[in-house]
């Protein structure tokens, strides 16, 4: 039998070819169908959704019309100056613009011509809401949960999320969802939302073997897919993009695909878009950009198995320049390793837990080392700070019995599940005393007493002395509201004691392909590669490898895949 990598298939042509089906892939393919084009989607894995279909589907877009619609006040001028703080020197006034101006107007489109629709946020504030231009909320915004039926048969297509994000295999909604189930055992109304959204979930479980509401990032990458389909988009599954063709003058007119069936050229008339989601599985790019060093012997990504850095490699092989130095080459979180029964260790990145009151995070030498409530990608930024050269980056989260009954830790879920199995496993760390626990974890007990002895002396003041644990909108957002003075302290104080380790992780890229403010792809001159867009995690992003708000990857991603299908196919807003 022939092998499909030799069997050379006649050529299909189409006017654009997207190479990649997560948002932003899937938003220029919407915008360029809508505008009259026939576009191709290639996708390199059996389903489609790439790192959106596992992601929270919040969306970073300032001044929306949907956060606008329910009272938040914002500006491009505010936003403007936001995003020169956040990039510094990487800022980049053309892009920046382009990404404010396009943005509300993506928005706008997505809510009026597809199946995507969005709720507001006003209070899931910006990461640095204290700096120039932030924001105390609103400019992340949710996508709305969607109905299995949305796909139909496509269902079997769509990329699960992430089991160890899962309760029982039920993903749980970013937004008000999430806050009832946190408060299902405090306040009878979560405890009636949670009992009905469970036993929902047991009856579909039951009956059609699974959940029939989407949510978060599974929610966005299903109403995206059925936009495309009625919209008359190809999508086609296990059909990695090997390399770009370019014509006699040098400009992209499509690329070598190879299908299920083999290879087979694409001619795309009006250009590629590359959307292949970024390198944060391509191991020897993180080896050269990454800083920390790691125990486990390597970096861990929840970001999709198929984002290895095909976009980058196709751009660079024609002569397409990249932007290496940003800062941050990823977009970090502190991660932690949950065994499986298999023998394999999921990755679990700490977005919420840290900012509970009650949590606190300490290295090996038993200190604090950053203010656990900021976001986790500042988060990870401490830890590397903190850490001296040739030590791993590795850290600890820390809690007593009254918090993680409450609130969970980790993939540990708050009571009444059980405990147990995450202890035999190894991946919950357990103490009778603060002592104990250090020992058990390989922490400094004198150190780690004294830490905690000083944390319990600050929590009835409100003031976090060490760090300001509480001091900014976005802390708050995620400690709890009935705790009083601070909702992100509280003591450390009732046996037995836990802890986790977590060591950097990422959840995306950062540094990428370097784009114009079109998203057409740009050499080493600074010249435009006629035909070439890169959007999503393939393009360098506009915030310069810093992390702004909630959806910084999305909201960004969408509003620049708008662009290049509003570029491709001549239109305009």
């Amino acid at each position: 039998m022939t092998d499909t990598t030799e069997r050379t298939l006649p050529a299909i042509s189409c006017d654009l070819l997207v190479a990649g089906s997560g948002a932003s892939g899937m938003t220029a393919a919407i915008v360029a169908a809508r505008n009259g084009l026939k576009v191709v989607v290639a996708e390199k894995e059996p389903v489609f959704g790439g790192t959106t279909a596992l992601s929270g589907g919040y969306l970073w877009v300032p001044n929306n019309p949907v956060s606008r619609a329910v009272g938040v006040d914002d500006s491009k001028d505010a936003a403007l100056a936001y995003i020169r703080h956040e990039a510094g020197n990487q800022f980049d006034s053309a892009r920046a613009e382009a990404f404010l101006d396009a943005g509300p107007a993506m928005i706008d489109f997505m809510e009026k011509n597809t199946h995507v629709q969005f709720e507001a946020s006003p209070a899931f504030s910006d990461y640095h809401p204290d700096a120039p231009g932030g924001t105390p909320g609103g400019r992340s915004i949710l996508v709305k949960p969607a109905k299995v039926s949305i796909l139909g048969d496509d269902i079997a297509k769509l990329r699960p999320p992430r089991k160890e994000l899962t309760l029982f295999g039920l993903a749980i909604g970013s937004g008000k969802e999430l806050w009832h189930f946190y408060r299902a055992f405090k306040r009878p109304e979560s405890f009636l939302y949670v009992s009905r959204r469970l036993t929902k979930f047991g009856l579909d479980r039951a009956f059609t073997g699974r959940s029939q509401l989407l949510t978060n990032g599974n929610a966005l990458a299903a109403r995206l897919h059925r936009s495309a389909r009625d919209l008359g988009v190809e999508v086609m599954l296990e059909s990695p993009v090997k390399s770009l063709v370019r014509d006699s003058s040098g400009a992209v007119t499509g690329a070598v695909v190879l299908t299920q069936q083999g290879l087979r050229q694409v001619v795309a008339r009006k250009g590629v878009v590359l959307a292949c989601g970024g390198f944060p599985q391509d191991v020897s790019r993180r080896q050269t950009l990454y800083k920390h060093p790691s125990a486990e012997g390597e970096h861990v990504s929840a970001a999709s198995p198929g984002n290895t850095g095909d976009g980058l490699r196709m751009a660079e092989a024609i002569g397409a320049a990249t932007l290496m130095d940003y800062p941050n080459a990823a977009a970090w979180a502190p991660t932690s390793l949950v065994p499986r029964l298999d023998g394999t260790k999921g990755p679990f990145p700490h977005f919420i837990d840290r900012g509970k009151p009650g949590v606190i995070a300490v290295r090996r030498n038993g200190r604090r080392f950053v203010n656990e409530s900021n976001s986790y990608h500042d988060f990870i930024q401490g830890l590397e700070s903190a850490t001296p050269a040739g030590e791993p980056a590795e850290a600890f989260l820390i809690c007593d019995h009254r918090t993680i009954r409450s609130y969970g830790l980790g993939h540990v879920k708050p009571a009444p599940m059980p405990l147990g199995p995450s202890i035999r496993s190894g991946y919950l760390i357990r103490g009778d005393t603060l002592s104990d626990l250090a020992c058990n974890a390989g922490i400094d007990p004198s150190a780690f007493e004294a830490t905690v002895a000083r944390l319990n002396q600050d929590v009835p003041t409100g003031v976090d002395t060490e760090f300001g644990r509480g001091s900014t909108a976005y802390n708050r957002f995620h400690g709890d509201p009935e705790v009083k003075p601070n909702p992100c302290l509280a003591p450390i104080a009732t046996g037995p004691f836990y802890a986790i380790r977590v060591i950097p992780g990422s959840i995306g890229t950062f540094a990428g392909i370097r784009t114009d403010h079109h998203t057409r792809v740009l050499d080493d001159a600074g010249e435009v590669v006629p035909g070439l867009y890169a959007v999503g995690n393939d393009m360098a992003s506009v915030l310069g490898g810093n992390y702004s708000g909630g959806g910084i990857t999305l909201g960004p991603g969408m509003t620049f895949g708008f662009i290049a299908g509003l570029h491709a196919s001549g239109a305009r807003t």
